[in-house]
Formats: structure tokens, C-alpha cells, sequence
């Protein structure tokens, strides 16, 4: 009789129920529906450290399993921000410049209306025309579809034609870079279409909730972000757990011998590359309602490699260590930077951790690929008793006489 997926992947069971636990403990001890423990910016930043545990998700799944490092993850983040950002700030100026022409002796017309939002969004950089990019911000079904739609499709389009070129390995890792790098210094400028270095701003405004406090909007996009890392791990699991996980860790161990065995190569990496996108954009979709702003700093490329970290740290390979990789490195990085670790006085100099955080995470990630190359996970693996299997002796191969365990360990 087949076991059932919770019965064959019990890590995920745990998982989910951990997340739940989390998520109800968060609500009962909030500002907005509890007694008043965790304040609301703490609530904020437990959501958006949900949805960077959801991106870290997308990276081990491209990189931990695939073998595909990308550097230009936080792109399709950064692009997911951007689409749901336009529709928030375009509704809440539409709001605002609707109320202040509501005692004119005529009524604005639609294109008045229109006007005056292109007027109090571009007039930051000179400007007073909406851009043609901003077509459809004023529905928000049609941001939320390209949310997917515009990552997806740029993912899809430059791994057909980096994975057809079978460019791997470092090459790859500059050229996703390199891509992430273009992306951040045209959205720099002005002409864009998206206000150039000033970003989107007061994102946190929900259209239609302006009574609505944001101690409830917090709890809001805390149950969204958690439900989202459910799915988001939920369906990870599901890809790495069947054939197509063992043959994209083919691909990530070997990929000339997977190829040779018949496999589609381009296919599954595309597959891949492409899905993580996706999923890398519906974090930033969440993620920056809560941040409040977005700007072309948040998809500058060593945001991507600082993703990369999380996961060497929390331990690629496995999906509950780069959730646990994104969480604690997010969350001592808020310590650290929000000038609660105090400094430490050496009579000479003081170390103040607002400026000595990055170098402690590079050491880290030092410490970490030489000494625990498995991670944070791999302790949780040591801890739950999850070890390499023990053959005593027995074949390594499907036929007798095969490279044997004992020969392997000489």
C-alpha cells in the first residue's frame, strides 16, 4: 500500500505544524487581536522574515537541489514588490486626489483625476504623465497576475537562452548577475517609469482600509505570509520528493550522466529556474507592503548573494534548513542593526555592531563552508537521528560486486 506524501516526507508535516503554532502564538500575544506582548513593528518584521524564509525556500530549490547557483533571485523578489506597489500607490493617490477636489464647484472629470495622479506620483522626478507601464494599476487582479506573469516570463526567457547555451556552472552565476545588475540600474533612472531612486513609498496604506490600524493589517500579511511559505514549502516538497527531485539532483551531481541517460537537461532547469522565479515574486509581493517602500537598491546584486548565505547557513539541500538559514540571519540581523546589541568598548576602539553586522556574516558563511558545510539543518539532521544509511558492507550499485561501502571508505 503507497503511503501518503505526509507519510513519506514527515519533515513537512512538522513543518507545517511549527509554522501554525507560530503563526497562532504571534496573533494571541499581537497588539491588533491579542494582549498586547508583541508590538506591531515586531509583527511586521516577523512576516517579513516569513516571506524571506519563502524566497530562501526558491533558492535551495534552484541551488541546493538543482545545482543552478543564481545570483539574480532578488530580482524576481524585488519585481514582484514593484507590481503589487504600483497598483497600492496608485489607489492611495487616487484617494487622496479625490478627496481634495471633492469640494470643487464641478466634479472632476476622469481624465482630471487621472492628471492629478500622475502629477503627485512623477512630480518627484519631473514628470506628470503616467507611464504606458502603468496601463493596468488601477486593477488590482491584473498587478496580481503580474506579479507572476512578469517574472515568470522574464526567468523563463533567459534561462531558455542561458540553459540552451548549456552555459553552467560560475558562467551562469555571473550572467544571472550580470541580469540583476542591468535590471537595478535601468529601474535607477528616472525615465523608467517607476520614479527612478525614489522608489514606491507608503506601500503599508491599504486602498480601502485607511480606518483599518495597522496593528491588524500586520496580523493581515502575517497570516498571508505564512500561508504562502506553507504552499510555497508544501510544493517544493512535492517537487523534490518523486522522480523529478532525484533527477534534478542528478543534474546538480552529474549533469553529463544525466544527460546521457536520456533526460531533458534544459527542461528541468528550466522548469526550475523558472518556477523559483515565480515563487521568489510572490514573496516580494507580500514582503513589501510590509517594508512599506521599495526602491532599485533592494535588487542590487549582493542582495542575492546575501540570499545565498542564508541558505549556505541554514544548509542547501535541504528545505527546512534554508528556512531556518533565512530566519535566523534575518532576525539576529535585526538585533544587530536595530541597535539593540550593545557596543562593546576596548578602551581604543568600540565595536558597534550597526557597522561590524556584514563582516560577521561574511565570517559566518566562512565558518560555515568550512567547518558545518551541511548548515544549521545539519545539526537538526544529527539531533533527529537522520544519518547516512549504514550498509555495513553491502553493494553501492544494482549489481553484485558493485563499488562497495567499505572500498569507498578507503
Amino acid at each position: 500500500m503507497e503511503r501518503s506524501f505526509f507519510a513519506r516526507n514527515p519533515s513537512t508535516l512538522i513543518f507545517i505544524t511549527i509554522l501554525a503554532v507560530f503563526t497562532l502564538g504571534v496573533t494571541l500575544l499581537s497588539e491588533g487581536l491579542g494582549v498586547d506582548v508583541i508590538s506591531t513593528s515586531m509583527v511586521k518584521t516577523l512576516g517579513k522574515t516569513l516571506c524571506l524564509c519563502l524566497i530562501a525556500i526558491a533558492m535551495d530549490l534552484v541551488w541546493g537541489y538543482c545545482g543552478i547557483l543564481s545570483l539574480g533571485h532578488f530580482a524576481f523578489f524585488g519585481l514582484g514588490g514593484y507590481m503589487i506597489g504600483m497598483w497600492l500607490m496608485y489607489e492611495r493617490t487616487k484617494a487622496i486626489v479625490v478627496s481634495a477636489t471633492a469640494g470643487a464647484p464641478l466634479p472632476p472629470t476622469p481624465q482630471e483625476i487621472r492628471d492629478g495622479i500622475g502629477t503627485q506620483i512623477f512630480g518627484v522626478v519631473g514628470g506628470a504623465e503616467i507611464p504606458p507601464i502603468w496601463y493596468f494599476a488601477d486593477s488590482l487582479f491584473a498587478q496580481l497576475a503580474l506579479v507572476v506573469l512578469i517574472p515568470g516570463l522574464l526567468a523563463l526567457v533567459f534561462g531558455w537562452l542561458a540553459f540552451r547555451s548549456r552555459v553552467t556552472g560560475v558562467y551562469l552565476s555571473i550572467l544571472t548577475q550580470a541580469m540583476t545588475l542591468a535590471l537595478s540600474l535601468y529601474l535607477f533612472q528616472n525615465d523608467s517609469g517607476l520614479r527612478g531612486n525614489n522608489g514606491l513609498s507608503g506601500l503599508q496604506n491599504l486602498p480601502g482600509a485607511e480606518n483599518v490600524p495597522q496593528s491588524l493589517i500586520s496580523i493581515y500579511f502575517l497570516w498571508a505570509s505564512a500561508a504562502a511559505l506553507a504552499l510555497g514549502y508544501l510544493l517544493a516538497a512535492w517537487i523534490v520528493g518523486g522522480k523529478f527531485g532525484s533527477v534534478i539532483r542528478g543534474i546538480r551531481d552529474d549533469e553529463a550522466r544525466v544527460r546521457f541517460l536520456g533526460y531533458h537537461v534544459e527542461g528541468y532547469k528550466l522548469f526550475v529556474f523558472t518556477v523559483t522565479a515565480i515563487i521568489a515574486a510572490i514573496a516580494g509581493a507580500l514582503y513589501y507592503p510590509q517594508a512599506g517602500i521599495i526602491n532599485p537598491a533592494e535588487i542590487a546584486p549582493i542582495a542575492s548573494i546575501y540570499l545565498a548565505v542564508w541558505v549556505a547557513i541554514g544548509g542547501r539541500g535541504r528545505l527546512y534548513g534554508a528556512v531556518i538559514g533565512a530566519a535566523f540571519v534575518s532576525l539576529v540581523s535585526t538585533w544587530f542593526t536595530g541597535g539593540q546589541a550593545p557596543d562593546i568598548p576596548l578602551g581604543f576602539y568600540t565595536v558597534k555592531w550597526v557597522d561590524w553586522w556584514l563582516v560577521l556574516l561574511g565570517l559566518s558563511f566562512v565558518a560555515v563552508t568550512l567547518f558545518a558545510p551541511k548548515g544549521i539543518g545539519g545539526l537538526f539532521d544529527m539531533l533527529s537521528g537522520r544519518l547516512a544509511p549504514q550498509r555495513h558492507g553491502a553493494d553501492l550499485g544494482p549489481d553484485q560486486g558493485s563499488f562497495r561501502e567499505k572500498e569507498a571508505e578507503q
